[in-house]
């Protein structure tokens, strides 16, 4: 399947390792990971920020290996999920911040086009997170109250 809105139909990426088992040389206990995925979420870190931080810092390659659980799974059963999705929160602060660029520069037709792409993006994917429950029913993406969102 191809992108949504632009002509490419890449689908390159980095696969991830057949076994499912932490290699030989991660030494850390499940027990350790969760600890320190509970940390970073407190210091409010992002999932996929906490991965990088794991991966960087402690040598952990891929959390669901070492704990059986991604680390959104994690942070959802010790209560410290973000209550915005992750993807849906970065589209809400790209186009917050088109929209202040667009104050500065109204002539700008191209990222205004941009802002309409970005703010349909977000609006199909409020209507998917909110049939998979993951998002309440009466949410609504606004834009004048959208800045409060991602503060």
């Amino acid at each position: 399947m191809g992108r949504m809105h632009t002509p490419g139909k890449g689908i390159s990426s980095s696969a991830l390792p057949y076994r499912r088992t932490p290699p030989s040389w991660v030494k850390t206990s499940p027990e350790e990971v969760i600890d320190m995925i509970c940390k970073n979420a407190k210091k409010g870190l992002t999932p996929a920020q906490i991965g990088v931080v794991l991966r960087d810092s402690h040598g952990i390659p891929q959390v669901k290996g070492v704990t059986g659980n991604k680390i959104l799974r994690i942070l959802k059963s010790q209560g410290l999920a973000p209550e915005i999705p992750e993807d849906l929160y970065h589209l809400i602060k790209k186009a917050v911040s088109i929209r202040k660029h667009l104050e500065r520069n109204r002539k700008d037709k191209g990222s205004k086009y941009r802002l309409i792409l970005i703010e349909s993006r977000i609006h199909r994917l409020g209507r998917y997170y909110k049939t998979s429950g993951q998002l309440s029913p009466n949410w609504k993406y606004e834009s004048a109250t959208a800045s409060t969102l991602v503060a």
